[in-house]
């Protein structure tokens, strides 16, 4: 018997493998730093019109009657999102031919401008019917500008990740939604803690939107000075990218195409109505002050956005499938219990709103990787974008207008299934799709 030490083993090569395919390098780090912080720039302005619905309401509209004023302002925020497909559509083929990079510039620089358009609009009482129709038209840019958004960032994430990372980068996306949110609830808070309710109406909360503006500018910035990614330049020097991305997409792909389609329903759905909706809705339905409302909306954010890289993690160790269905089943369960737990009191709200951010942060997490693992580079951008804006359009941007509607019917106690609805057809999707954690990427 040999009695000699024994030098223990270095790495294997499959260890070497294994880290290689899980670690970041420098480039891949700063790459997901630009595209998340740019991203999160760009939607403090679309968060801020849902945050200030009823002052924007006040300002725009003829006074008189208040739910119909909100109604009208939630219908703007509704047609917003009907730009969101053709956004998708014109800028989503734009970045697949031109990169990633060009895109998401022009995504940031329209978003930003439109923000200073909201802005500076003088009220109804100054301008009459002008007033609502300039807030319309800075919508609809809004609304083209995040039908875009979504296709270029997480491509530019997803094909910036090492391959046992991508859902982890993928989740950067989310990161930066939420966190221009949590800027956008942190805005709402502090203005309407610190000013009165004339201040807040006739200047603060345009304030709020100039300030969401020059972020923008920033965000403008750091996107110019980021480099493509590797798959967009391999698909274009090798002569794979396509003249008209939206047709490849419907004739090549149509399953990939409507399984992004179902992937969405329960995510936007829910995602509208408990991150950005829940304070307006339970100001409404509940009487709770909206400063009270926004504040347990804030630290419910900064505990989702803490959150959503470690769920990307779990993700990339145990599947989309798992994950994704997790998040939805928890709906179809808890839908009716949390609305029904809805009360005027700021931790009633808060456990509502806790319980059903970390249920989202599934699909949240796992949205952008799993859609961008359908598609091939020369189609990915548009392949996420327009299939994802058209179910976001469809389900996302009538949340508001629909939960609101249902209130003002005297419906709200059938808001739960609608919900739960939406989860289960969901559900089934999440449950059918082969699993792509390991698929090969380029």
């Amino acid at each position: 018997m040999n009695t000699g030490s024994v030098m223990p083993a270095g790495p294997s090569r499959d260890e070497d493998s294994t880290t290689a395919s899980t670690r970041l390098n420098g480039t891949q780090r700063k790459a997901i730093v630009a595209g998340t912080i740019g991203n999160t720039v760009e939607w403090v302005d679309w968060a801020l019109y849902s945050i200030f619905a009823k002052i924007i309401a006040d300002e725009f509209f003829p006074k008189g009657n208040g739910a119909v004023a909100l109604l009208s302002t939630l219908a703007v925020f509704a047609v917003g999102f009907v730009m969101r497909p053709v956004g998708a559509a014109v800028l989503g083929a734009y970045a697949d031919r031109r990169g990633r990079k060009k895109g998401m510039t022009l995504t940031v620089a329209l978003m930003a401008g439109a923000g200073f358009i909201i802005a500076i609009t003088p009220s109804y009482e100054h301008i009459g019917v002008f007033s609502p129709l300039l807030l319309l038209v800075a919508r609809l840019v809004q609304g083209f500008s995040a039908g875009g958004e979504f296709g270029s960032s997480s491509a530019f994430l997803v094909e910036s990740a090492a391959r046992g990372r991508r859902a982890f980068a993928g989740s950067w996306q989310q990161v930066s939604v939420a966190g221009g949110v949590l800027i956008a609830s942190l805005l709402g808070t502090l203005t309407t803690s610190v000013l009165s309710d004339d201040a807040l109406h006739s200047w603060g909360w345009r304030v709020a939107f100039i300030f969401g503006g020059l972020l923008g500018l920033v965000g403008l910035w750091l996107r110019v000075s980021v480099e493509d990614t590797d798959s967009f330049a391999e698909a274009r020097s090798s002569g794979r990218t396509r003249t008209n991305p939206v047709k490849a997409m419907f004739v090549e792909h149509p399953a990939a195409t409507l399984r992004v389609t179902g992937i969405t329903i329960a995510g936007t759905l829910t995602y509208y109505i408990w991150v950005n909706y829940l304070p307006t809705y339970a100001n409404l339905t509940t009487g709770i002050p909206l400063k009270t409302a926004l504040l347990s909306q804030t630290l419910c954010l900064i505990v989702f956005v803490v959150a959503l890289p470690f769920a990307g993690l779990l993700s990339d160790r145990l599947g989309r499938k798992p994950t994704m269905a997790g998040f939805a089943a928890g709906f179809v369960v808890l839908a009716w219990p949390l609305l029904h737990l809805l009360g005027n009191s700021f931790l009633s709200l808060f456990l509502v709103q806790l319980v059903g951010m970390l249920l989202i942060l599934g699909y949240s997490a796992n949205c952008a990787v799993v859609m961008a693992e359908q598609f091939p580079p020369e189609v990915r951008a548009t392949g996420i974008a327009l299939p994802y804006a058209l179910a976001v359009a469809v389900f996302g941007g009538t949340a508001p207008y629909v939960t609101t509607w249902m209130h003002e019917s005297g419906h709200s106690d059938l808001l739960w299934v609608y919900v739960s609805a939406a989860s289960l057809i969901s559900l089934v999707v999440y449950l059918t799709m082969p699993e792509t954690k390991d698929k090969e990427f380029n």
